[in-house]
This record gives C-alpha cells, sequence and structure tokens, in this order.
C-alpha cells in the first residue's frame, strides 16, 4: 500500500474524498484556532475541524514535506477510524479493529526500509528476479500505549528485535521525563521502527527521539509509525528533528486519546 499525499486531481474525486472524511456534529459554538486551522470546540470536548481532514493532512503535507507520510485513505481504513473513535464501540471491537490498523500502518512503515534486488530459483527451476530487505532493523514502543502495537510488527517481522521507552508527563509542569530505556546494544546501526500510536501534543516521542540520538540513532533511520496525530503534533516532531519520517493514517486536530485506556481496559 503506497503513501501519497490523499491530494486528488479531479473535482469528483475531491468531493468524493470530502464526503468520506469524519466529521464532528455541531452542537456548541465557542470557536478557537489550531495550527491556522478554524475549528469549533462543543460540551463533549471534541471539535468540527473547518476545512475538513483531507484539505488538513494536505495542508500539512505541503508545509512539512514528505518525511510526513499518510496512509491512502479508503473505505476500510475510514471504518477503521470510525469504530475507534466511537464511544460506544465495545472493548472486544475496540482491540480488533485497533489491531487491523496497527497492522496497515506497520506493512507500509516495513515498506519504508531499504531493500536489494535479488534473484531466486522457483520450484519450477525458472529464474525470478525479486527483493529482499536489509538487515540491521529494530523496533522501539514508547511504554504503554506503544506495545499494543508489538504484536502487530512481530506478526511481520518474527525475529525482530524490539526496544523500550518509558516517558510519563511531570503533572507539575508538564514536560516528558525518561524513566526507563532498553535497546538493542547494537542500535546505533540500526533502522528503528519506533511505535507510538497517538501523536497528540508530541513532547513524549521528541524525548524519546532525543535517547535515541543518545544512544548513537541518527534520526533520519527513525520510522514513526502512529495511528492517528494532531497538526500540532506533527509539526512539532518535524521541526525539531527535521530528518524523521512519521507514518500515520490520519492527521486530525481530535486525536483518540483515550486509545491506551480501552485498548488495556483500564478506562
Amino acid at each position: 500500500m503506497p503513501c501519497h499525499n490523499q491530494q486528488l486531481s479531479s473535482t469528483s474525486s475531491s468531493d468524493h474524498a470530502v464526503m468520506k472524511q469524519v466529521r464532528f456534529a455541531s452542537n456548541g459554538n465557542t470557536g478557537v484556532n489550531l495550527n491556522n486551522v478554524s475549528v469549533e470546540a462543543h460540551s463533549d470536548n471534541e471539535v468540527d475541524a473547518k476545512p475538513n481532514g483531507s484539505e488538513v493532512n494536505g495542508d500539512l503535507q505541503i508545509q512539512l514535506g514528505p518525511q510526513l507520510k499518510l496512509l491512502p485513505l479508503n473505505d476500510q481504513i475510514r471504518e477503521l477510524q470510525t469504530i475507534i473513535r466511537d464511544k460506544t464501540t465495545s472493548r472486544g471491537d475496540f482491540v480488533f479493529c485497533a489491531d487491523r490498523l496497527i497492522r496497515l500502518v506497520v506493512e507500509e512503515g516495513l515498506n519504508q526500509l531499504p531493500y536489494t534486488e535479488c534473484t531466486v530459483t522457483t520450484p519450477t527451476g525458472h529464474k525470478y528476479e525479486g527483493v529482499k530487505f536489509e538487515r540491521g532493523n529494530c523496533g522501539v514502543s514508547i511504554m504503554r500505549s506503544g506495545e499494543a502495537m508489538e504484536q502487530g510488527l512481530r506478526d511481520c517481522c518474527r525475529s525482530i528485535r524490539i526496544g523500550k521507552i518509558l516517558i510519563q508527563s511531570d503533572e507539575e509542569t508538564q514536560k516528558a521525563k525518561v524513566y526507563y530505556a532498553k535497546f538493542p546494544p547494537d542500535i546505533y546501526r540500526r533502522k528503528v521502527l519506533l511505535m507510538y500510536p497517538i501523536l497528540s501534543t508530541g513532547n513524549t516521542v521528541i524525548e524519546a527521539v532525543r535517547v535515541l540520538i543518545e544512544h548513537g540513532v541518527q534520526p533520519k533511520h527513525i520510522i514513526l509509525l502512529s495511528l492517528f496525530s494532531t497538526p500540532h503534533g506533527a509539526k512539532s516532531i518535524i521541526q525539531e528533528f527535521p530528518d524523521i519520517t512519521i507514518l500515520t493514517t490520519e492527521v486530525h486536530p481530535v486525536a483518540p486519546t483515550h486509545f491506551g485506556q480501552r485498548y488495556f481496559g483500564t478506562d
């Protein structure tokens, strides 16, 4: 599934994309502005983005360039996003749909890794020219919500090594603080798939990348895998680390920050 900027050229296709965007119902009258995107705040703490999600995604990609990659929106992804955001979704359905969306993101994340061409012999004796991915990759999950993505990565790469990092926000200053980090000893030589499903402010990821850099990892070798991101979160991370790659399914002012609690059943 190749990544592209989700901007469609024809008028009819654009109208179709607009129709497919998740819209939040308007039931309030308080106006706020978020990263130059006009939104309306409501009593249920959600907002109605104007312009719609596809325009937000496209505008942000123009600002941030190729370092922000989006999975192309289709009915399958949109339904998964809708079920995850729906407050009436049962935990069983939530986990099932979250795992499906995680798998799609992980598969595309692997598609960003380097490969070499190779030739193999088929059982019928024919030569087949294909590719194989280069060795030297690993995953790093930001605890706790990032651990939800570990199984999806292992399902695709059975022997991949996965490190962990625990970062929590200080209750008084709201600044991210590192409490625990354990990585493969040779992580400085590896490409890193950094896993964190929800990018809200971006502060946690920024702190995690700093720790990886301290361990010798170059930002250009880090691919951040996430499910949902706010414009502010994506912008903050790429402004801090211009060489990092962010892969997500959606950039929207409202992020489902309940993800970790619902997935692990602690809500």
